[in-house]
């Protein structure tokens, strides 16, 4: 066991909460010229107030349909929502704090950077129409608001209830006593709010005009320097739960104490990975990295346990449950990284999704195109989470894997029938046109493939094991050899004609990506994929043609951030620079790796952009796991390739409590040894169960 891992300093203050709030504008930062009316995808973070995978997440709105609701370069604000993922949905139940008449189509206020202020649970804001200054803090299910007005001003709110980031179906509100309101909004998932003022409310009365309609809330006497408080719960059960949240979360405490309680959960949080050296930016960007990967999946069950399930029942199922994961984004290591730091939320997790599965149509959850749990509960089960029922799991996840059928992987039985997805014979296709991503999908289900084989081993299904790793090899399909890239192929087995490997598609053959971005992905079989080349030199000169090859100026949304052709700022290429190590040239990986992490982070004018979208967290936790020197190459398995960490030293405490140390010996990019407890690693990956005997991981470069 390592002793001595407590921080020297409070490690919140490294995080900022507005890192990756910002959109890229310039060139240089792009990697292209603006031609479209639309800005490109920031991260599409938030930068409010939240706990750990908590229920409510309480942020600012510039934008609605925008993402998380926040951009930077905004001026003007139109409330404070109440959910929030950064995938353009959810807002729930926009609040503000406004004075005099206002028009229901123009109660926006404007607000400056230089009068606003976030830390990991507070948030704070001038609102300059109405001369307010807001502060926001919460819990895992409730919201305080604290408002202060100038003395003069009567105090009002204005709750946005036909407005969010979704399609709003149908809401309420009302007055329940003098001093609570209540009700409920309906869009992806219905939320449920009791509300506590602490001054009494006159009425609420709809305000319209020919657009728009809003609910104001007017409060008695409210002409006093004390600021309007307002304590919120919620629930996605009832008003009643939405209560008992509230009474027992916030109730008795001030707004003072909530958001001491807030930095002190965060800090605990923080603390589970030390870090020692690197320079103060380098610590701010780990650190916000570090909390930015801890928002997303979240909760959604209440206090008594009760949530609603996938047949709109009101069920206790003896866990917290929680929203999917974000599985085509963050399945690469940012889940890991929850399997490591947060195990009991993993497995409740794991637990949520059985119970979605076994509830819709018996297949796993799926999210966007791809499938992904499979990495996700076999990675859990392999290093070590129990506390669900795996074999529930992995009948879903069979069944994914199996089974065509609504609910489960789109195309299975053109995968299973034939090896691979076909794709349309056509020409000219618009970068954002929807086809079927076929090359994308069939190299990703013959990963899910492997990692449902992974779980069936382990469960004894010995025919399954031997079909599913059979089939993990389809991935060879769809390679060309002529090209050396993966292409697409159409219903007669020729290769799709029309191929130009620079052009981005959004999912004509390749998901949000171009050819050269979808090289290289066969994380559970890295030296079968090198044989499809005809050496390893051919490897190597195709890996520094797609690094060095420019970006041909094509224009799309969710791609920027480019080093050559490969490109940070969307996902599909984000195990590439590991290739390296399988041709021998571990150190071309780390130039790579160390310009990603010093370009990629903290770009734009005010230094506040990412290169691309954080996707719940996938983005930060690469980051969190270069950084320290491990990464999920292949995440289903338990094991972490090692590369050279960006600080001298880390303390790394898994959810178990078990202490690992990991330490740089040398200012170099090339590994020249590799031990653990004094004893040598051979190889480039450590595993998981090595990592939990709590020894010291020294990695000596040159």
């Amino acid at each position: 066991m390592i002793v001595g891992c407590k921080p020297t300093e409070q490690l919140t203050k490294y995080v900022n909460p507005f890192l990756g709030t910002a959109t890229l504008w310039e060139p240089e930062d792009l990697g292209y010229v603006r031609k479209m009316k639309q800005r490109t995808w920031g991260a599409e973070v938030f930068p409010g107030a939240s706990l750990p995978n908590a229920m409510v997440q309480l942020s600012p709105i510039t934008q609605f349909r925008s993402g998380a609701g926040y951009q930077y370069e905004d001026t003007v604000i139109y409330g404070f929502s109440h959910t929030n993922k950064g995938h353009w949905n959810l807002l729930h139940v926009p609040l503000l704090p406004v004075t005099g008449e206002i028009s229901p189509s123009d109660y926006c206020s404007g607000y400056s950077h230089r009068n606003e202020s976030a830390h990991p649970g507070y948030y704070q804001v001038f609102l300059e129409r109405y001369n307010v200054n807001a502060e926001l803090t919460s819990t895992l299910r409730c919201a305080y608001h604290k408002y202060t007005f100038r003395k003069e001003d009567d105090k009002k709110l204005v709750a946005d209830m036909m407005r969010s980031n979704n399609r709003i179906s149908d809401w309420s509100i009302q007055k329940v006593d003098e001093n609570t309101f209540t009700g409920s909004q309906n869009g992806e998932g219905r939320i449920y709010f009791y509300a506590i003022s602490n001054y009494k409310i006159k009425d609420i009365e709809q305000v319209k005009d020919d657009n728009h309609e809003v609910s104001l809330v007017n409060f008695l006497d409210s002409k006093d320097s004390n600021p309007l408080e307002l304590k919120i719960g919620f629930s996605f059960v009832s008003i009643e739960n939405a209560k008992l949240n509230l009474e027992k979360e916030m109730m008795d405490k001030s707004f003072a104490q909530v958001r001491e309680e807030a930095d002190h959960i965060w800090e605990k949080q923080l603390s589970k990975i030390i870090v020692k050296g690197g320079s103060e930016r380098e610590k701010g960007i780990f650190y916000s990295c570090l909390y930015r990967s801890f928002l997303w999946p979240v909760l959604r069950s209440d206090v008594n346990g009760e949530y609603t399930d996938a047949k709109g029942e009101v069920v206790n199922g003896g866990f917290n449950n929680y929203t999917d994961p974000s599985f085509w984004d963050d399945y690469r290591n940012k889940l890991v990284l929850l399997e490591m730091l947060s195990p009991d939320v993993t497995v409740d997790i794991i637990r949520s999704i059985t119970d979605r599965g076994e509830k819709r149509n018996g297949y796993m959850p799926t999210f966007f195109h791809g499938d992904h749990a499979s990495a996700f509960v076999a990675g859990s089960y392999l290093r070590g989470l129990r506390g669900f029922d795996p074999q529930a799991a992995y009948r879903l996840l069979l069944k994914n894997a199996t089974i065509p059928g609504r609910g489960g992987r789109p195309y299975l039985d053109e995968y299973i029938r034939q090896g691979w997805i076909a794709e349309k014979d056509t020409t000219n296709v618009p970068t954002w046109d929807e086809y079927k991503a076929a090359v994308t999908k069939t190299v990703e289900y013959a990963y899910d493939d492997y990692a449902t084989a992974l779980l069936a081993k382990e469960l004894g299904d010995d025919a399954n094991y031997k079909l599913l790793m059979k089939r993990s090899e389809n991935y060879k399909n769809l390679f060309d050899p002529s090209t050396g890239f993966w292409r697409g192929r159409i219903a007669n087995g020729e290769w799709i004609k029309d191929f130009d490997p620079y052009y981005p598609y959004y999912a004509y053959m390749y998901r949000e990506a171009n050819a050269w971005q979808s090289l290289f992905f066969a994380p559970h079989d890295p030296e079968g994929m090198i044989a499809l080349y005809p050496s390893k030199q051919a490897v190597e000169m195709k890996l520094d043609s797609l690094f060095s090859e420019p970006w041909r100026g094509y224009e799309a949304h969710n791609m920027t951030g480019f080093i050559g052709n490969y490109c940070h700022g969307n996902q599909p290429d984000h195990s590439v620079p590991y290739t390296y190590y399988f041709i021998d040239k571990q150190e071309k990986a780390q130039c790579v790796l160390d310009s990603i992490m010093d370009r990629f982070y903290d770009m734009g004018a005010d230094k506040l952009a990412y290169s691309g979208m954080d996707d719940a967290g996938e983005m930060s936790s690469w980051y969190v796991f270069n950084a320290i020197g491990l990464y999920t190459y292949s995440p289903a398995d338990p094991e972490y390739i090692m590369t050279v960490p960006l600080f001298d030293e880390i303390v790394f405490t898994l959810g178990d409590g078990t202490q690992f140390k990991i330490r740089k010996d040398g200012k170099g990019k090339k590994i020249t040894n590799i031990t653990y407890g004094g004893k040598k690693i051979d190889g480039w990956f450590i595993s998981h169960d090595l990592l939990k005997e709590g020894k010291e991981l020294v990695i000596r470069t040159e």
